[in-house]
């Protein structure tokens, strides 16, 4: 399997880790891996291993440049014959979703944020498959950004045990002790709360060294130079040194006593914990997001709450002088990264989601007019369902023919359209549309073919829309065929579209319709048929006095109708009528 990764850059990172280790893995257990992004220290590494990068600017927001993107891109993929495109940020994601439409490849996302309620973050949830790190940031693509439950995959980040095996020298001195805070240099990671509270810990613990692991944007340059005479005024200068970007982490943790985490904002999930677990390290952090799934409060971590200093210094205190708690809480934490939090176990997961995105399809078969009209699409659901038995196949109808496939074996799931009320204006029309994006289909088999059919057939945004190219909009279908055979009975009609997906009619055998009558349905008629007492042994036949009044050609006369009724009587046949 070929796997390209997308993203921004390739700089110190828990994301860029993340993407690096993962390529390791596919390249050692006999995959390809591709990474694009906009270039960064660890490209040498990713080269080492034998993945293979591309540089693309995907980390600009300008639009000329995406667009340039997009295009090479397309090229990359068609040369490259990639199984499965991974992004994992959103300028990347906006510029893979659009050149894997292009080349029909499969788009999977994974959510390393918590992402504004913006146009901009949407691109995240538009993949088939949304892998998240967290509980927490599953439920915010589902409330805030629409994604559909089923569509969602939970896979904790994880951490590279082996970069971690570093022997750690013992401190039993309460008073020497080496604090860190590791990541990015932004207000979002609550840097101030934590300087202020090291200027706690500082009154108790004079001997104490602060390193701040991690350096800032280019746009948040000010906000470092505000921390940097933050330290000054706390009286810190002595005790805090920022380290910058260092590719040196498993070795500076070797020599950490406690790790603070101070975002003061949802956090996804919080590699820099899973690292300090690794290398031996027990954690203070905060209650934000992700992290409250990671840390059990004084079993594998101490838990505060955000912008509180006092409560942080308190709990990195009681971890400096409690060395018992601190050994039970690493431990403890140890365990738990064996059990859930390995890379082992994050790439197997991962892979499980890629095959199932290659294997799985999701169908949808368009057919909302009347009950007999959806009765006839029968065999060809049937068809289908022996054509893709693992595939998931929905069905469009109408309110009022809904039930007739309420049971059907070969249908997942049915939505209903409903023309005359719920979606008669059109601004109901568009979020019926949008219902159908979401499900994120593969193929669209239109078998109504009119005009409303082919324009939802297009508001889905499915690559593969099958129908016929008549002349009521049905340029909106991408692999429309002519209906040019002249007349021909309904169902053979409907398998000429079926056609082009190598699915062909038996002309040797009658194409049979179903139904699948429900227990309630049977135990109804069974007391129909005991009120009227009906013996079993009796014939019945049964006479439908009437269609529609749209349809005088399907009325038979009601004389005609008597007339037939009489001659059944009179060969003792009992007649019951619809209609």
């Amino acid at each position: 399997m070929k796997i390209l990764q997308i993203v921004p850059e390739l700089r110190v990172g828990g994301v860029e880790t993340g993407t690096v280790d993962f390529a390791r893995y596919l390249v050692e257990h006999g995959h390809e891996a591709v990474v694009i992004s906009n270039g960064g220290d660890l490209v040498a590494d990713l080269k080492k291993i034998g993945a293979k990068h591309y540089s693309l600017p995907v980390s600009q927001k300008n639009l000329l440049t995406m667009l340039w993107s997009m295009k090479k891109l397309v090229e990359i993929l068609r040369e490259e014959k990639v199984d499965i495109v991974h992004a994992r940020s959103r300028v990347p994601a906006w510029i893979a979703y659009f050149a894997c439409r292009k080349t029909r490849t499969p788009f999977i996302t994974t959510c390393h944020g918590y992402y504004s309620k913006h146009l901009f973050s949407r691109v995240m949830g538009w993949a088939k498959l949304v892998i998240v790190p967290s509980q927490v940031i599953g439920h915010h693509m589902i409330e805030d950004f629409g994604v559909l439950p089923e569509s969602i995959r939970c896979i904790p980040r994880s951490v590279d045990l082996r970069k971690f095996n570093i022997p750690r020298e013992a401190n039993l001195s309460k008073s020497q002790a080496t604090i860190a805070i590791v990541g990015r240099i932004t207000p979002l990671k609550g840097h101030e709360y934590f300087l202020r509270a090291m200027a706690r810990v500082a009154r108790k613990h004079p001997f104490i060294k602060v390193w701040v692991i991690g350096d800032a944007p280019a746009d948040k340059e000010s906000y470092k130079e505000g921390l940097l005479a933050l330290t000054k005024h706390l009286g810190l200068a002595e005790h805090v040194e920022f380290l910058g970007n260092r590719k040196d982490v498993p070795e500076l943790l070797s020599k950490v006593d406690v790790l603070v985490l101070s975002t003061v904002t949802q956090e996804s999930f919080g590699r820099a914990i899973l690292e300090a677990r690794a290398a031996g390290v027990p954690v203070v952090a905060t209650k934000v997001g992700g992290v409250v799934e990671l840390i059990d409060d004084t079993e594998t971590g101490l838990l505060v709450s955000p912008k509180q200093p006092e409560e942080m210094a308190q709990a990195v205190i009681r971890i400096l002088e409690d060395k018992a708690l601190a050994r039970q809480m690493v431990e403890n934490a140890r365990k738990k990264i064996l059990s859930r939090y390995t890379l082992e176990h994050m790439a197997s997961q991962t892979m499980q989601v890629y095959q199932e995105m290659l294997s799985n399809l999701n169908i949808l078969v368009i057919k909302f007019s009347a009950v007999g009209d959806v009765l006839l699409i029968t065999p060809a659901l049937k068809a289908l369902r022996t054509k893709y038995p693992l595939a998931k196949i929905f069905c469009l109808v109408s309110k009022d023919s809904r039930e007739i496939l309420q049971s059907c074996p070969y249908v997942d799931e049915l939505i209903v359209y409903d023309p005359k009320h719920k979606h008669k204006r059109w601004w109901k029309f568009w979020k019926l549309g949008k219902i159908l994006r979401r499900h994120h289909f593969d193929k669209v088999i239109d078998f109504q073919n009119n005009r409303r059919s082919h324009l939802l057939s297009f508001l889905s945004l499915c690559p593969e829309r099958y129908g016929y190219k008549n002349k009521k909009w049905g340029f909106l279908l991408s692999c429309g065929i002519k209906d040019d055979q002249g007349p021909m009975p309904a169902i053979a009609h409907q398998f000429r579209i079926l056609n082009e997906l190598g699915i062909s009619l038996e002309k040797e055998k009658e194409p049979a319709l179903e139904l699948w009558p429900s227990r309630q349905d049977t135990r109804y008629v069974q007391e129909f048929l005991d009120g009227c007492w009906m013996a079993p042994e009796v014939r019945l036949v049964g006479i439908n006095i009437a269609a529609s009044s749209r349809w005088p050609s399907k009325n038979w006369p009601k004389e005609h109708i008597a007339k037939l009724c009489d001659l059944l009587a009179s060969k003792n046949i009992r007649v019951f009528l619809t209609g």
